[in-house]
């Protein structure tokens, strides 16, 4: 069975130009590579007869004795032993189409190395949780490089492209169908070469210094809240974009409030007297408004009393907190004896009515105990 011509078989006329050659074998090569169609016997004796063709052409010599003499020229021994460089780089190409992608690439050349994030802690107040600030911030961190504009290069040259990897950045060694690729060992995976680094930077592109930075934290916040600015944080090497900046906030602890959500929570004593007969009890919010709240009689120790929206804002949002204050009844100390004398008094003309908690404890124990 006769060959078919090989101009025929990649589509192209017998003038075409090499360029021309590698596009047209790179697209049909892209359409029946076996590992688009697998288990295709028939797509990948295309891929097979597509790759005699290319190496054929592709090579100046083969191709001046196949346009002489056709197939004839190979018949003798000839064969294709070995392969053009050409072919080989078309071959790269190919499944550099094909798996660019899943190799996190697409096309040539190297991506940029992003710089690397920086965490800032701060602590503030819980009355600067409340209001919220705008905090100036001084953070140790590395910035693109004025003298070469981040490129690394000295002032008056370039970065140049690296000759062993060709600019993609990576590597290959090619066995049949299947490559090994690696990180270019010349250029890092950059794609590029330094031969004139800058003297202000060494060559990195970027240089250490302390910025000053504004941040805005909203009202609301709670401990552990992160802020992200982006674009903050240390510069890429050689131009590469430069990374975030993260602000952990952390709330300090009050001495009088302490915190859940947006609810806040305080302990205010009383004095027994003022427990029993009930009055008013003056508390201040952490805006700083007065409160004035009503105990009334006979008030007991750990009751708590609700003054709404007086708790801390909700973190972007219009509704507030509330605030609840624990009432602790202070038994009263250092008695003098007149003061004694009276507590006596009054313990004498004390009844179930008076103390019913304490009554009714003690009966319930006489029963249970059967004494």
């Amino acid at each position: 069975m006769s060959k078919r011509d090989y101009y025929e078989i990649l589509g192209v006329a017998r003038t075409v130009t090499d360029t021309e050659l590698k596009i047209a074998f790179r697209k049909a090569a892209m359409q029946c590579h076996p590992d688009r169609h697998p288990g295709d016997k028939a797509a990948e004796a295309r891929f097979k007869e597509l790759n005699e063709a290319y190496q054929c052409l592709s090579d100046p010599q083969k191709r001046a004795a196949y346009d002489r003499l056709g197939h004839a020229a190979f018949e003798q021994g000839g064969g294709f032993g070995g392969g053009s460089a050409d072919f080989s780089a078309s071959m790269a190409d190919i499944f550099e189409d094909l798996f660019g992608e899943v190799m996190g690439r697409r096309g040539r050349g190297a991506a940029r190395e992003r710089g690397s994030d920086l965490r800032y802690n701060m602590e503030i107040a819980l009355e600067e949780a409340f209001a919220g600030k705008t905090a100036t911030l001084k953070v140790p961190t590395t910035a693109t490089c004025e003298a070469c504009s981040g490129t690394g290069a000295k002032a008056g040259s370039k970065p140049k492209t690296c000759a062993t990897c060709a600019g993609h950045g990576r590597v290959r060694a090619q066995q049949g169908f299947f490559a090994i690729e690696r990180t270019c060992p010349a250029c890092q995976g950059r794609g590029e070469t330094i031969d004139n680094p800058c003297p202000s930077c060494s060559g990195s592109g970027r240089k250490t210094l302390e910025r000053s930075l504004s941040v805005n934290i909203p009202a609301g916040v709670e401990d552990g809240t992160r802020i992200r600015l982006a674009g903050e944080g240390e510069a890429g090497l050689r131009g590469g974009p430069p990374g975030d900046l993260y602000i952990f906030l952390s709330v300090k602890p009050h001495a009088f409030f302490q915190r859940d959500g947006a609810d806040l929570y305080c302990r205010v004593p009383i004095s027994m007297t003022r427990a029993a007969l009930g009055g008013e009890i003056l508390v201040h919010a952490i805006d700083g408004a007065q409160c004035k709240l009503k105990a009334p009689e006979g008030t007991q120790s750990g009751r708590q009393i609700k003054i709404k929206g007086k708790g801390m804002p909700v973190l972007r949002g219009r509704d507030r907190g509330d605030l609840h204050v624990q009432i602790s009844v202070e038994t009263p100390q250092n008695l003098t004896r007149r003061q004694k004398e009276l507590l006596n008094e009054f313990e004498k003309e004390s009844s179930h009515q008076t103390h019913p908690e304490e009554a009714g404890f003690f009966t319930k124990m006489k029963d249970l105990f059967g004494k």
